[in-house]
This record gives structure tokens, C-alpha cells and sequence, in this order.
């Protein structure tokens, strides 16, 4: 059975529509951890250790955000600078992450033909997630498909609440003894597990 982390991070999850409702849902899951950053870390100072050790126990790891300005909220980067260590995560003896499975489950305010070659963001998601595409690879885990939400802006409660569903349906799918994570590397957008055959999962 894989052990998911979500390393949370919204910088104002007071005036949040869709992570504040994600992440009441989440909770819920048993067996899924989640590590909120500005809560733990209200003066960003973090805790090296306490974290490489959060992310030595668990299989599947998300950075869980808003797209802020094509990316995420500065603690999102802080922590990669400051936790994953050359000669821990990365380098000819960091191999501490090796074979895991990293990802983000992120909301972004356009639609999904906004983000498109062609759209008015000119590139795709997975074009603005190659920082985090390129990380997972130095620091030899899988990138799998991220989990996007879009066009949150014009979302009701109703959408938001079908939205919420379908994610706690496919972090409760990543928990089955039985899931295949290498699934979730061919995927576009991780709700598309939702749509695959039970015995291909």
C-alpha cells in the first residue's frame, strides 16, 4: 500500500474557495499525510531534517498549491532549495528519493484551452511544471501526472464540490494495495485515472 504525502502550501487559505474545501476532504483519507508548510512554518524558517525524514517514509509525494504567476507560493521553491541536499536527494550519493513518485495537485484560474500552444497562456501545464518535472529527475523519483484543476475562477460551489470528489476518488485509488503507481507516469492529468479499467489501475 503506497504512503502519500501532500506538502500543502497556500499562503491564504482563509480566503480560499477550492484548497480550503481540498483540504477538509483530504483529511478524511486515511493514510494520507499532509504537511502544511505555512502552518508549520509560519516564518518559513524549515526544518531540514524533519522534513527529508517526512519524505524517507512516504511513496508518492505532492506538492499540493495554487498556480501562482505560472508556478507556486514561495515556500514551494524555498523548500526545494533548502531540503532536497546535494549528496541527500541529488548528486553521486543522493539517492534517498530514488524510485519515488512526485507530483502536484495544483488549481489554476484559466481554462484547460488557455493553456495551450495556441491559448492565452501560450504554453501548456505541463510546459510551467518542468521546474518541478526536472527536480523529480535529478533527484531520481517519477514525475507523475499532476492533478489540475482549471478554470477555478468560474467555478460554483457545486463544481468545487465535484472537483473535491473526484481528487479524495483518486488519492483513495493511490492507497489500494493493489494500485500500480507506474500507471500514473502516462497520464496527462491525474483525474484521468478515474477513467481508466479497474485492472489497469
Amino acid at each position: 500500500m503506497a504512503r502519500v504525502l501532500i506538502n500543502f502550501a497556500h499562503p491564504a487559505l482563509e480566503k480560499s474557495r477550492v484548497h480550503a474545501q481540498l483540504l477538509r476532504a483530504i483529511k478524511t483519507i486515511p493514510g494520507i499525510t499532509i504537511n502544511d508548510l505555512y502552518e508549520q512554518y509560519p516564518d518559513l524558517d524549515i526544518n531540514i531534517a524533519r522534513e527529508q525524514t517526512l519524505l524517507e517514509q512516504h511513496d508518492i509525494i505532492f506538492m499540493q498549491h495554487p498556480f501562482y504567476w505560472y508556478s507556486a507560493p514561495a515556500i514551494v521553491k524555498q523548500w526545494i532549495d533548502l531540503v532536497l541536499e546535494h549528496g541527500w536527494a541529488y548528486g553521486h550519493t543522493g539517492k534517498a528519493l530514488q524510485g519515488k513518485y512526485f507530483s502536484n495537485i495544483i488549481s489554476a484560474g484559466g481554462a484547460e484551452n488557455a493553456y495551450q500552444p495556441d491559448g492565452h497562456h501560450g504554453h501548456t501545464i505541463h510546459d510551467f511544471l518542468l521546474p518541478f518535472i526536472q527536480t523529480a529527475k535529478l533527484c531520481n523519483m517519477h514525475y507523475a501526472a499532476p492533478y489540475v484543476i482549471y478554470g477555478v475562477h468560474r467555478e460554483d460551489i457545486s463544481d468545487i464540490k465535484e472537483e473535491t470528489q473526484k481528487l479524495v476518488q483518486v488519492l483513495e485509488r493511490l492507497r489500494r494495495p493493489e494500485f500500480d503507481p507506474g500507471v500514473i507516469t502516462g497520464l496527462s492529468n491525474l483525474s484521468q485515472l478515474l477513467q481508466l479499467p479497474a485492472q489497469t489501475q
